[in-house]
């Protein structure tokens, strides 16, 4: 009998699925959601180390490889911050938790990650869109579900990314003590500056992985995110790393750049200098090394530079975070040291100094709406509502935008401030003052200073203010308020119960879509002109003015 004889075919391995991709660090599996939104995503993507230890007030360090396939369908932790409406409440997420830890430390300093959006498709060499998400640079994280990127990124045809960056005094502190060299970078004390940049330099090494043009990416801020982006542009280390800008809601005007009375987008070294000896001083008081302010300037005058370092890296973040808060220390924002970022930003630019890309400006019609704890500085009586913002987040989650409300403008409100239409004195005109004291001098401000340098530049003004009552009277179209058009998210969030109904809902749409159909072409080639709109947008000083009607976007230009 002769034996038979086999031919053994060695197996194919199978194909990994399209959501396992391949970074300078190792290869991360993503979610598949092609079926629901069109779209594979990738989140808590580490583009740096853990900021820790000897790495807190440094610049980030490149993140550590690992072997084999790493999850990447969890958004990474927020950043340190003390709890606000805009913060991450206790889980990450827009949830009930936000009321009950305003005030309180949430989140980590292990939190610098980033996610990635692409369409569910084989499409290579996309354009690429770095989010900066704001927050005053003391708050916010991109886990908020206003920033998912999917809806923009099926809608676009491109690559959307959002990145943490560390907050508050975690992410700039201007302290000469910390000043040791090392790093470019370290001494200016930009180091959430530093995080965008590190995220930047991500999206150049890797996101070609991820179907992205490298060679085509721009970067989009909103609020503090905006003036951070303003930043970069105006930054020697940003060079190459990004190709187009869209600051939404920023600036980065010092006073000195400004009509008299108006409210700086930026604040001077200096400040940033009084506020760290300031968190040091305290910190020496608390731990009872010294009796009082005077008496820690001596002991912390008798410390080495090193001394002082070690003495603050040791500190628990969450008690530096509870001084900040007991002390009045607050604010942050970047830090004009003269090297990382120009001294006078608005001068740098006006001389050509800076990165020079095509760039959209986008602004709110009523800013000030969501700054009426501002009011007494442009000549209040009080601050604008008279409820705090526990109570306020409560009655917006348990809002029902499309039923029948008893809920007025005088239950949230200040009564100095009403009727709204008041002349001079009514909440619409008050607030009109915020806007035309904060975001209106510094946007012309930086319009003005760029025009003179290049003319691809455009603005857009955001009308809307179709929300039901009362909160059309309380918010209308106020700061932050283009965001879920700009990403085609309209909730659950924040804002959502108090600004999306049925009714408004075919406009509001039609509105995003018009909107996003805009950024993309902006994306791709500079000019944010798009056949979406029904106009042509020419560039500054002609601006477009984004509306709807209940029914239908409503788009003009000015």
């Amino acid at each position: 009998m002769t034996p038979t004889t086999s031919t053994t075919v060695p197996e194919t391995p199978p194909a990994e699925a399209p959501t396992v991709r391949t970074t300078a660090q190792g290869k991360v599996e993503g979610i598949e959601d092609s079926a629901r939104s069109g779209t594979w995503s990738w989140k808590g993507l580490p583009f740096a180390r853990p900021p820790v230890g000897a790495l807190r007030w440094r610049a980030p360090a490149e993140p550590e490889a690992w072997a084999g396939i790493r999850p990447a369908k969890q958004f990474g932790n927020p950043c340190l911050q003390n709890g606000r409406l805009y913060g991450p409440g206790a889980n990450n997420t827009y949830d009930a938790t936000i009321a009950s830890t305003l005030n309180t430390p949430v989140g980590s300093e292990d939190c610098l990650t980033l996610n990635i959006w692409r369409p569910a498709s084989s499409d290579e060499k996309l354009p690429v869109l770095l989010f900066i998400h704001g927050g005053s640079n003391i708050s916010g994280y991109t886990a908020d579900p206003v920033y998912d990127g999917a809806n923009l990124a099926k809608k676009a045809n491109a690559v959307i990314v959002t990145a943490n960056y560390r907050l508050g005094v975690l992410g700039f502190l201007n302290l000469p003590q910390l000043h040791v060299g090392g790093t470019e970078g370290d001494d200016s004390g930009n180091f959430a500056l530093l995080d965008n940049l590190a995220a930047l330099r991500y999206v150049q090494k890797n996101i070609a992985g991820f179907g992205g043009d490298a060679a085509n990416v721009t970067v989009m801020g909103q609020s503090a995110g905006a003036i951070n982006l303003l930043a970069l542009m105006a930054s020697p280390m940003a060079k190459g790393l990004f190709h187009k800008a869209m600051p939404l809601s920023g600036g980065i005007s010092l006073a000195t750049n400004l009509p008299p009375g108006s409210l700086p987008t930026l604040n001077p070294a200096s400040a940033y200098l009084a506020q760290g000896n300031g968190l040091l001083l305290n910190l020496l008081v608390a731990d009872g090394k010294a009796a009082d302010l005077a008496a820690a300037t001596t002991y912390a005058a008798g410390m080495s530079p090193a001394d002082v370092a070690d003495y603050l890296r040791a500190k628990d973040a969450r008690t530096i975070l509870g001084i900040v808060l007991a002390k009045g220390l607050t604010g942050s924002g970047p830090i004009p040291d003269g090297t990382f970022l120009p001294t006078d930003p608005i001068a740098a630019m006006a001389a050509g100094q800076y990165l020079k890309v095509p760039t959209l400006v986008g602004v709110t019609r009523d800013e000030g709406k969501l700054f009426t704890p501002f009011l007494p500085l442009v000549g209040g009586p009080k601050p604008g509502l008279k409820i705090d913002d526990a109570t306020r987040f409560t009655m917006m989650q348990n809002f029902n935008p499309d039923a029948a409300t008893t809920l007025t403008s005088a239950d949230i409100i200040d009564p100095a401030y009403l009727p709204v239409t008041t002349p001079v004195t009514g909440y619409d005109a008050m607030t009109a003052r915020i806007t035309n004291a904060f975001m209106v001098p510094s946007r012309d401000n930086l319009l003005n200073t760029l025009k003179t340098q290049q003319s691809n530049l455009w603005h857009y003004q955001f009308d809307w203010a179709q929300l039901p009552p009362p909160w059309n009277e309380v918010y209308g179209a106020a700061h932050a308020f283009d965001l879920g058009f700009v990403f085609g998210n309209f909730g659950p969030s924040l804002f959502s119960n108090a600004s999306f109904s049925a009714a408004n809902r075919p406009g509001r749409e039609a509105l995003s879509n018009a909107m996003m159909g805009s950024i993309a072409a902006f994306m791709r080639s500079g000019d944010p002109n798009s056949a979406a709109l029904g106009t042509t947008w020419a560039p500054w000083p002609s601006r477009l003015l984004l509306d709807a009607t209940p029914g239908a976007a409503s788009i003009s230009t000015q």
